[in-house]
């Protein structure tokens, strides 16, 4: 889950270092191979990416225009930014630990993954003294701000809708904040929301 604080949401987003190393949490991982792998593998590929509106929320993105997504301390989460991710993925935006949470917008993968430089600062919420700069342990990626939904798609519509059965996201107990989305889900998702900025992944004409 994104952790950059509201007052913070005005920095230029980071730039990448795409050929900077990186490390899980001692060898050291080659991220620009990782990423041109995963490049390598055909399409665009479909994410849902989570963040607490108090903390960073939908509107901050489209102010802002492009964030480093930092502030992720799950491993299955960086895993995906960091080995999964290409430039130009679709990522539904979700807004968790808020009334209703869902999906309100949509965004895409604006960079390769780089160094995550939140966990190396002693004075950021997220700060990680495991993380160092010659090894880094966290890595993120920019999102850039695509659409934010007229009227977005709650947990409890998400749930309710045969559809997307077997979604993650609306799986009990599921909590990981960067989950990939199966294409059809990601479909049916923005032509319910009448989205009109999600032609580039999909034909996004409403349902009838």
């Amino acid at each position: 889950m994104k952790q950059t604080a509201k007052s913070s949401a005005t920095k230029p987003p980071a730039k990448s270092p795409a050929t900077k190393p990186a490390a899980k949490s001692g060898p050291v991982i080659d991220v620009a191979a990782r990423a041109a792998a995963a490049a390598a593998g055909g399409g665009p590929r479909f994410w849902l990416m989570k963040s607490e509106p108090e903390t960073y929320s939908i509107d901050d993105l489209q102010r802002q225009g492009v964030t480093p997504w930092e502030g992720v301390r799950n491993y299955r989460a960086r895993n995906h930014m960091r080995d999964d991710m290409r430039v130009g993925d679709a990522v539904l935006f979700y807004h968790s630990s808020t009334t209703p949470p869902g999906v309100v917008g949509l965004a895409r993968v604006a960079s390769a993954p780089y160094p995550d430089a939140s966990a190396l600062d002693p004075a950021n919420p997220a700060y990680d003294p495991g993380s160092q700069p010659d090894a880094p342990r966290w890595i993120l990626v920019d999102v850039a701000f695509v659409e934010k939904f007229a009227a977005g798609l709650s947990l409890e519509q998400l749930r309710g809708d045969p559809a997307l059965a077997g979604m993650l996201v609306t799986q009990t107990g599921q909590r990981l904040s960067v989950q990939p989305v199966e294409r059809a889900h990601f479909e049916h998702v923005v032509r319910r929301v009448a989205s009109t900025r999600a032609g580039a992944w999909c034909d996004a004409s409403p349902s009838t």
